[in-house]
């Protein structure tokens, strides 16, 4: 198994470096796209709904990822409370934006991560990191310290902040965002952002920069960026505008999982658009858009 990608900035002290760098970015936060400026060291709270510590829904290895992370013992998930986006459909909205999770401290999620890793997972996964990558990059540091080397997964909602991701050039192996929409008036309609689409691909690309397109050793991911697009109804994602961006301006050999899992929950009811499920013409479709801009690689 290859060394994870955080061990030389560990070992040279950098790592450590840039979680204080992080933690002190927070005093006025801008971590994500939001651009809040609230002072979270000081308690206060921005979009996301999260101070100085990180809030932990829940962990554990993971067998419902794509399976070049589940591989055989399964992907090491650490669930994060709270998120920067509000979608309306969201299946999660009690963790993501019901705030169901325990403020963690450092110290407990170095735990968390070192008990993953005794489990055999095959990576260690931050679902929806962007609003503490502080966080994570202190509790990294510590983790370190106890031995730890596995490779780090940022799965992400695609809505970040480029100047957050170099905080990460060089800790993170494995990038997961979402690609949600190609229109900005619709994702400010779903999902309460503003720029969504000129932020995501401004991401993919910085994320693309630092760790190129996925690689794959004994059938697990190893290091790479791996693309979820979740097919919308009535084409609100923007599917085929999407994929021509990935395939021209990121990169053909993208591995891509475009996902039929929409379901409408939550709050989907307000938007008479997405109250039924995407049909099996819709989902042929995205796979006939993709394949036509010559992405070829894509999750099962």
């Amino acid at each position: 198994m290859r060394e994870a990608a955080y061990i030389p900035l560990a070992r040279s002290g950098e790592l450590a470096t840039r979680a204080k760098e992080a933690l002190r970015r927070l005093g006025e936060c801008r971590m994500c796209p939001h651009e809040c400026a609230v002072d979270r060291l000081a308690g206060q709270t921005g979009r996301c709904g999260t101070a100085r510590l990180a809030c932990v829904a829940s962990y554990g290895p993971h067998f419902g990822e794509e399976s070049v992370l589940v591989g055989r013992y399964g992907s090491g998930t650490i669930f994060l409370a709270n998120c920067n986006l509000s979608c309306i459909f969201c299946q999660n909205a009690d963790i993501s934006q019901g705030g169901h999770g325990t403020a963690t401290p450092s110290e407990r999620i170095v735990e968390m991560m070192v008990h993953l890793r005794g489990r055999h997972c095959h990576n260690l996964n931050f679902v929806t990191p962007t609003h503490v990558v502080p966080q994570i990059l202190e509790a990294l540091v510590g983790a370190v310290g106890h031995g730890l080397s596995a490779p780090l997964v940022y799965n992400c909602g695609g809505y970040e902040s480029v100047e957050t991701l170099r905080l990460l050039d060089g800790v993170v192996d494995i990038y997961m965002p979402d690609a949600k929409y190609a229109d900005a008036a619709v994702a400010s309609r779903l999902s309460g952002c503003e720029g969504y689409p000129e932020a995501m691909r401004a991401a993919l690309k910085e994320m693309h920069r630092q760790v190129g397109d996925l690689a794959i050793d004994g059938g697990v991911a190893a290091r790479g960026l791996l693309v979820r697009h979740l097919v919308l109804p009535n084409g609100l994602a923007g599917t085929g505008q999407t994929m021509r961006f990935i395939a021209e301006e990121i990169s053909r050999d993208t591995y891509v999982n475009i996902m039929a899992q929409y379901r409408p929950m939550h709050r989907a009811r307000e938007c008479p658009q997405i109250t039924s499920m995407v049909t099996h013409d819709e989902m042929a479709e995205a796979y006939r858009l993709a394949r036509s801009y010559g992405l070829h690689r894509f999750a099962d």
